[in-house]
C-alpha cells in the first residue's frame, strides 16, 4: 500500500489517479490532515510515502522513502486563480517528482480525466493555432508530443463531422439492455447472464417500455438524431423480444431526422441470421461484432463462449445480409496476451474489414473478475506498450481508418487510452456526440446514465449534468415509476448545445 498524506481535500480523486499511473500495481490510500500517525499511515516497505501540504501561496511536495531526509519541492500558487489552475500546478508538481523519483515518463503526462480531446477541441473553438495548441499540451500537461499531436487529430476530425449537423433542439437515445450470454473476466458494467436472468427479461422490457414512453412524451417536438441499443449485449434477447423492442422504439419516436442507428450486437453467439433480419427491417444501420480477442485460448480465459470462426461466419452474414456500416471492438492488454498475440488478432480483424474498429485499452477494475485474476497471477500478465499500440494503429491506417475518438479510464493499462478509428463518412456519431457532450442524451434502462446539456441563456449554461438509473434489473423494475419522475423535472426543459463547435 503507498500513503499520501495531505492538508486539504479538494484534490483526491485527481491526487489519486496521478499517483496510480506511476503505480499502477499498488493500493493507494490518501489521509486528510491528522487522520492518523505517521506510523499509522506509511507505505509499505519499497513504496514511498508523499505528504502534500497546501499553503496560503505555496504547494509543497515531500517524498519520503528511506533516505534520512524527505525529498522536498514546492511549487507557488495564488488562490485568487480559478481551481483549474490550482489544480494544474498541484498535478504538474506531483507527477514532475513522481516521474523524477521513478524514472518514467507517462504518454499522457499529467493528463488524468477521460476526455483529453476536449482541451484541443476548446482551443480550436477558441481561434488557437494548432501550433499553439501542441505546446500548450505539452507546457501545461506534458504531454508526449505523440498524444499531443493524437488529441487535436482527433478534435479535427470531430470538428469536421460536426459540422454538418444541426444540434439545435435535438437529443440522443440510449438504451441499456443489461443481459450477456456470460459474464466477461474483464467486465464491470451492469450485466447480468442471461441464464441466471431470463425470467425477468420480459419484465425488464415492459419496464423499459414505459421510460420509452416518458422520454417520447418529454420530447415530442425535439429532433432525436442518434439511438444506440447496449449493454449487456442487446442481442442476447431472443428474437421476438429484440423485434419488439425494436418496434417499441421506432413506433413510440420521430425518426425522420435519425441519422444513426446503433445496436451492439456485441458477441457472435449472441445472435444469428433471424435477429439480423429483424434489424435490418426496422432500419438499424450501424452494428458491433466484438471479439475483444481472436485468440482461442484467449476467449477462453477470459469467459467468452464462443470461437474465432464464429467471429468470422458472423460478421460475413452481417455483410451478406447488407450491413455496410460494422465496427469490431478489440482489447489491448488481456491476460497473457503479448505483441505477438495481438498481431495475430489484428491480422484476422484485417482479413474482415470493418468499416471502424475501437481499440481499448484493458482498465482492471475493482468489481470485475480481472481484479482476482491479477491478486492471484499478478500484473505482469497484463502488457500493453505504446509498441502494441502502434500494431493497432497501423491496421487501422492500413484499412484506410483515420481516429475520430478516444477516451480513457481509471487504472487503464500502460496508461493509454481507447481509440476509435473509422472509414470517413463511417464514425459513430452517437459516439463523439457522447464524449464532447455537446448534446442531451436520454439514457434509459438499468444503470444508464442521462446528461443534459443546458441552453445558453439558463442558469446553469456551460454545465453537464447527470441522473442515473438503479443499476439492478429487479430495483429498476420495481422502481421504474420512482425514476421516471426523478427524471421529469431534470430532462423537461428545452436544451440546446452549450457551446458551438
Amino acid at each position: 500500500m503507498l500513503v499520501i498524506t495531505t492538508n486539504q481535500n479538494d484534490f483526491e480523486t485527481d491526487i489519486y489517479s496521478l499517483v496510480k499511473a506511476f503505480y499502477p500495481a499498488e493500493e493507494v490510500k490518501i489521509y486528510l490532515g491528522e487522520e492518523a500517525g505517521r506510523e499509522e499511515t506509511s507505505s509499505q516497505a519499497g513504496l514511498p510515502d508523499i505528504n502534500i501540504h497546501f499553503l496560503d501561496n505555496r504547494i509543497l511536495l515531500m517524498i519520503y522513502s528511506g533516505e534520512s531526509e524527505p525529498k522536498a519541492a514546492g511549487i507557488d500558487i495564488d488562490k485568487t486563480e480559478s481551481r483549474l489552475e490550482v489544480k494544474n500546478a498541484l498535478k504538474q508538481l506531483l507527477y514532475c517528482c513522481l516521474s523524477d523519483h521513478t524514472n518514467i515518463s507517462l504518454p499522457w503526462g499529467a493528463l488524468t480525466g477521460i476526455r483529453p480531446v476536449k482541451i484541443p477541441m476548446n482551443l480550436l473553438t477558441l481561434g488557437w493555432a494548432e501550433e499553439e495548441i501542441i505546446r500548450h499540451m505539452f507546457d501545461v500537461y506534458f504531454c508526449s508530443a505523440q498524444k499531443a499531436h493524437l488529441a487535436l487529430d482527433i478534435a479535427k476530425k470531430e470538428r469536421a463531422v460536426l459540422a454538418g449537423i444541426d444540434l439545435h433542439d435535438s437529443y440522443s437515445l440510449y438504451i441499456s439492455v443489461p443481459f450477456c450470454p456470460t459474464t466477461c473476466l474483464y467486465c464491470s458494467f451492469t450485466s447480468y447472464p442471461i441464464t441466471k436472468f431470463k425470467d425477468m427479461a420480459d419484465a425488464y422490457l415492459l419496464a423499459l417500455y414505459k421510460e420509452i414512453d416518458f422520454i417520447a412524451d418529454l420530447y415530442q417536438s425535439k429532433r432525436l438524431l442518434t439511438i444506440y441499443i447496449g449493454g449487456g449485449t442487446p442481442t442476447t434477447l431472443t428474437a421476438s423480444a429484440l423485434e419488439a423492442l425494436l418496434k417499441k422504439i421506432t413506433a413510440s419516436f420521430n425518426l425522420n431526422h435519425l441519422q444513426e442507428f446503433t445496436v451492439e450486437a456485441g458477441r457472435p453467439d449472441s445472435f444469428d441470421r433471424e435477429k439480423l433480419v429483424i434489424m435490418k427491417k426496422y432500419h438499424v444501420n450501424r452494428i458491433s461484432i466484438n471479439p475483444q480477442s481472436m485468440n482461442e485460448k484467449t476467449l477462453k480465459l477470459i469467459g467468452r463462449n464462443h470461437t474465432v470462426q464464429q467471429v468470422y461466419d458472423a460478421f460475413q452474414l452481417a455483410r451478406e445480409l447488407g450491413f455496410t456500416n460494422i465496427n469490431m471492438d478489440i482489447i489491448l492488454g488481456l491476460p497473457n496476451e503479448t505483441i505477438v498475440e495481438v498481431k495475430k488478432t489484428l491480422d484476422k480483424i484485417s482479413e474482415l474489414q470493418p468499416d471502424s474498429l475501437t481499440v481499448h485499452s484493458l482498465a482492471i477494475k475493482r468489481a470485475a473478475k480481472l481484479t482476482e485474476w491479477v491478486n492471484d497471477n499478478g500484473i505482469t500478465t497484463l502488457n500493453n506498450t505504446a509498441e502494441i499500440m502502434q500494431a493497432a494503429t497501423e491496421c487501422a491506417l492500413a484499412l484506410g481508418m483515420s481516429p475520430y475518438y478516444l477516451y480513457r479510464q481509471k487504472n487503464i493499462a500502460g496508461n493509454l487510452e481507447n481509440v476509435g478509428y473509422a472509414q470517413t463518412g463511417k464514425e459513430g456519431l452517437y459516439n463523439i456526440l457522447m464524449m464532447e457532450e455537446v448534446q442531451t442524451i436520454a439514457a434509459l434502462g438499468a444503470g444508464s446514465i442521462s446528461k443534459r446539456v443546458y441552453e445558453a441563456g439558463h442558469a446553469n449554461y456551460g454545465n453537464i449534468k447527470r441522473s442515473d438509473n438503479l443499476k439492478e434489473v429487479d430495483q429498476y423494475i420495481n422502481r421504474i415509476d420512482e425514476m421516471i419522475e426523478k427524471r421529469r423535472d431534470f430532462l423537461s426543459r428545452h436544451d440546446t448545445p452549450a457551446k458551438k463547435i
